[in-house]
C-alpha cells in the first residue's frame, strides 16, 4: 500500500486516541477522512469540529459516498479492538476494499522518518509526550503520534518540519512489531494483555522482538532491572553499588537527590559522563522522575543541550488523565488518573500519598476487563489498600464478554483496613456531595471520566 496515492481514508474505531492521531494525520495530509464509533465523546466532537465526519450507527447505508468502491486511492483503518462482526468491518472486508490495522498504518508511516519508538506496559504515554514536548520546546523539532491527549498541545498528533517521530508503541496485540526505529525505549514489561499473551514469557519475547527491530546504529534505552541489553540503562535511582549487580550498558542514566520543593519534584540527572543539576519536573511523582530521565537520555542522544532539556521539562504539563489536576485549592484536591493495572496504581497512589501524607485518601477506581480483574485480584486488592476509602464501580467490560465470578464484590472483598463501598455513577456523585472529601482520586481506564466535571462541579460550587 502506498500512502502517498490515498484520497479518502475511513476508519472503524475512530474514537480510539490511537485512531484519532491517525485521522488527524491523515486529514493534515490532505486526505477526506470519516470515520465509525460507537459511542459520541469529548475527543470525536473535537474530530467533527475539525473537518472529519464521525458516524454512530453501525450501519453501511450511512458510509460516505467517497467509499462507495474499492479502489486503490481508498483505505480503511480498524482497531483489531472493534468486535469481527461488526457490519461496517465486515462490508468493507467483502467489498474488497484495502484494510489495515492501525499498527500497520503507523508502520508504514515511520518507515521513512527517523523513529523514536517508546514501549511499555505502563509510563509509555507519559515518556512519549515527555519526548515530544522536549524536542518541541527546545526547538528540535518533531512530529509525533501520542498515546495521550498532551496537556501542553491539547492534541495527541504534533506535526514538525524535519524527519524526527515519536511514537508510542503499543504492545497490545503485538501491534509495535510493524515498527523499526532508531531509538526504542522501554519503560516497562510487567505482566498484562494476558488475554491476548496467555502468559507473562510471551509477553516479554514480544517486548524481544520489538528491540531486535531497532536499527542496527540505533540506541536503545532500558528501564534498570527489566530482562534486555540496551545501550543505556536508566532509572530513577541511584545504580547499585555492586558492578556485579548492574547490567552491562555502555551507559547508566538514572536520577539522584531527588526532593519535593513547593509540591514539586527536583532531582539531578546522572551518567559517569556527565551531571544535570535542579531538574524541575512540570509534574508529580517519583515514577514521572524516572519517566524523566528516560526522556533526557532520549534527548540527549539527539544532542539537544542540556538547559534546553531542563527548560522544556520544568513547563511540561502532563498528559491528559495522567496524574491530572482537575481542583486543586488549599482545602481541596482532585486528580483524575488513568491508571488501570496494579502497578500503575501503586505508582500514582504511592505519588498521592508522598505528596500529602496528611489528608485522608478517597479513591473512586474503575476496574478494566474482567481478564485483567481475575489475572491480578491480589495485586489490584493490595494496591487499593492505600486509600483510606475506596469507592469501588463495577467492572468496565471494554471488549469482553462477563468472566463468571469474575466482579468488583468479589475484588472488595479481598481488601482490608479500609473503609469500602461498592458503587454506581450515581453513588459516588452522592458520597462527594454529602461528604466533600478533602483528598479525592478518580482511577480508571474505561468510563469513569465522565465523572470528572461533575465531580469538579460538586467541589467548587459553594
Amino acid at each position: 500500500m502506498k500512502l502517498d496515492q490515498v484520497k479518502y481514508v475511513f476508519f472503524i474505531g475512530i474514537g480510539g486516541i490511537g485512531m484519532s492521531a491517525l485521522a488527524r494525520y491523515f486529514k493534515h495530509q490532505g486526505c477526506e477522512v470519516a470515520g465509525y464509533d460507537r459511542t459520541e465523546t469529548v475527543l470525536t466532537r473535537q474530530l467533527t469540529s475539525e473537518g472529519i465526519s464521525v458516524l454512530y450507527t453501525d450501519d453501511v447505508m450511512e458510509i460516505p459516498v467517497h467509499f462507495d468502491s474499492p479502489t486503490s486511492d481508498r483505505l480503511i483503518i480498524y482497531t483489531p479492538a472493534v468486535p469481527s462482526e461488526l457490519n461496517l468491518l465486515v462490508h468493507f472486508r467483502q467489498g474488497g476494499y484495502c484494510l489495515l490495522k492501525r499498527s500497520e498504518v503507523l508502520g508504514l508511516i515511520s518507515k521513512g522518518a527517523y523513529t523514536i519508538a517508546v514501549a511499555g506496559t505502563h509510563g509509555k504515554t507519559t515518556t512519549s509526550c515527555m519526548i515530544a514536548h522536549v524536542l518541541t520546546d527546545s526547538g528540535y523539532g518533531c512530529s509525533a503520534f501520542l498515546g495521550g491527549i498532551s496537556t501542553n498541545y491539547s492534541t495527541n498528533t504534533l506535526f514538525g518540519q524535519n524527519n524526527v517521530l515519536v511514537v508510542e508503541a503499543d504492545e497490545y496485540d503485538r501491534s509495535f512489531l510493524t515498527l523499526h526505529p532508531d531509538v526504542a525505549v522501554v519503560t516497562s514489561a510487567d505482566a498484562d494483555h494476558l488475554d491476548i499473551y496467555g502468559e507473562h514469557q510471551q509477553l516479554t519475547e514480544a517486548f524481544r522482538l520489538f528491540l531486535e527491530q531497532v536499527h542496527t546504529d540505533g540506541t536503545k534505552i532500558i528501564r534498570k532491572w527489566l530482562p534486555f541489553d540496551g545501550d543505556i540503562i536508566y532509572s530513577g535511582d541511584a545504580p547499585p553499588e555492586s558492578p556485579a549487580d548492574t547490567p552491562d550498558a555502555a551507559l547508566h542514566a538514572y536520577a539522584q537527590h531527588v526532593r519535593i520543593e513547593h509540591e514539586a519534584y527536583h532531582f539531578d540527572y546522572v551518567t559517569p559522563d556527565q551531571v544535570i543539576e535542579d531538574i524541575r519536573l512540570g509534574i508529580p511523582g517519583r515514577h514521572n522522575v524516572e519517566n524523566a530521565v528516560a526522556a533526557i537520555a532520549a534527548a540527549l542522544t539527539l544532542g539537544v543541550e542540556p538547559e534546553k532539556i531542563k527548560r522544556a521539562l520544568s513547563s511540561f504539563a502532563g498528559v491528559k488523565r495522567r496524574f491530572e489536576y482537575i481542583v486543586r485549592t488549599p482545602d481541596t484536591v482532585y486528580i483524575d488518573d488513568y491508571a488501570h493495572h496494579p502497578a500503575e496504581l501503586r505508582a500514582f497512589l504511592g505519588a498521592v500519598r508522598e505528596l500529602y501524607p496528611n489528608k485522608w485518601l478517597t479513591v473512586v477506581f474503575q476496574p478494566h476487563l474482567f481478564s485483567r480483574t481475575r489475572d491480578f485480584m491480589e495485586e489490584f486488592a493490595e494496591a487499593l489498600s492505600e486509600a483510606d476509602t475506596l469507592l469501588l464501580m463495577d467492572i468496565y467490560p471494554a471488549r469482553e464478554q462477563p468472566i463468571l465470578g469474575i466482579d468488583s464484590s468479589r475484588l472488595l472483598a479481598q481488601i482490608r483496613g479500609v473503609d469500602t463501598h461498592l458503587v454506581s455513577e450515581t453513588d459516588v456523585l452522592e458520597f462527594v456531595r454529602n461528604n466533600k472529601p478533602g483528598l479525592l482520586v478518580t482511577v480508571g481506564a474505561g468510563n469513569i471520566d465522565r465523572l470528572v466535571e461533575p465531580l469538579r462541579k460538586l467541589l467548587t460550587d459553594v
